[in-house]
């Protein structure tokens, strides 16, 4: 796949699939803009001095105006990729009205506000363009979601953006879907779950793999997908 000076924002760029997205996608030639919060995980980012990675610091994504102001300030944006989110495990009778608003406003809010500044960002220039966000198994398979009711309603929600939005923008020429992950084998996954066997989780390089061809130009017809992407778990 070919990005060569294409621009490509990706939200969440500095943690552990946002890595390796990060890294294909400058490896085929892209140009990367990363908004970040997370100082710590910055400094982690094995990436932050590349020279086609270009990092926007303190932006917080369920900002509408601070998403406006980044996003404005973009060269011509080819693709939107929305990997910024949180986890919440907690049984539903345990979760405040805070807990919930938390979840949606780290999973659905940032997407959506990040979907309508690329949408805006992409129609001003009339090239078409991608934008790919990040559901969750229990979004598609929703009794997999018992105990995280609140993350899998936000998840839930994500997806759905993605199916209408497809739909809504493809008179612009830009195509819009989502990945579902299963669990990913990532650091912080091996942390939480010490006894779990690893082999059978996604790992980040495969997930990365099919957000790269979802936000490509070689993607032409797919749109309103929300791929799942379990690994053999």
């Amino acid at each position: 796949m070919d990005y060569r000076d294409r621009h490509v924002v990706v939200t969440g760029g500095t943690g552990a699939l946002g890595s390796a997205v990060v890294a294909a996608l400058v490896e085929a030639g892209a140009v990367c803009h990363i908004p970040y919060i997370d100082a710590g995980e910055l400094e982690r980012f094995s990436l932050r001095s590349h020279a086609r990675v270009q990092l926007a610091g303190k932006v917080e994504l369920s900002d509408e105006a601070a998403v406006a102001k980044f996003y404005e300030g973009l060269p011509q944006l080819w693709a939107s990729i929305h990997l910024a989110g949180g986890f919440g495990m907690s049984a539903i009778a345990k979760t405040t009205k805070a807990d919930l608003m938390k979840q949606v406003d780290m999973n659905f809010v940032t997407a959506f506000l990040c979907c309508a500044a690329a949408v805006r960002s992409m129609e001003r220039t009339n090239a078409g363009g991608r934008i790919v966000n990040v559901a969750t198994r229990p979004a598609l398979e929703w009794r997999s979601g018992a105990g995280m009711v609140a993350y899998t309603a936000s998840k839930a929600a994500v997806a759905a953006l993605t199916v209408a939005l497809a739909e809504e923008v493809i008179k612009h020429g830009i195509l819009v879907n989502a990945i579902a992950p299963a669990t990913m084998d990532t650091p912080a996954n091996r942390k939480a779950m010490p006894d779990a066997d690893p082999a059978a989780w996604a790992k980040v390089e495969d997930v990365a793999a099919t957000i790269l061809f979802l936000a490509s130009g070689e993607n032409r017809v797919t749109r309103g997908a929300v791929v799942p992407v379990y690994g053999r778990g």
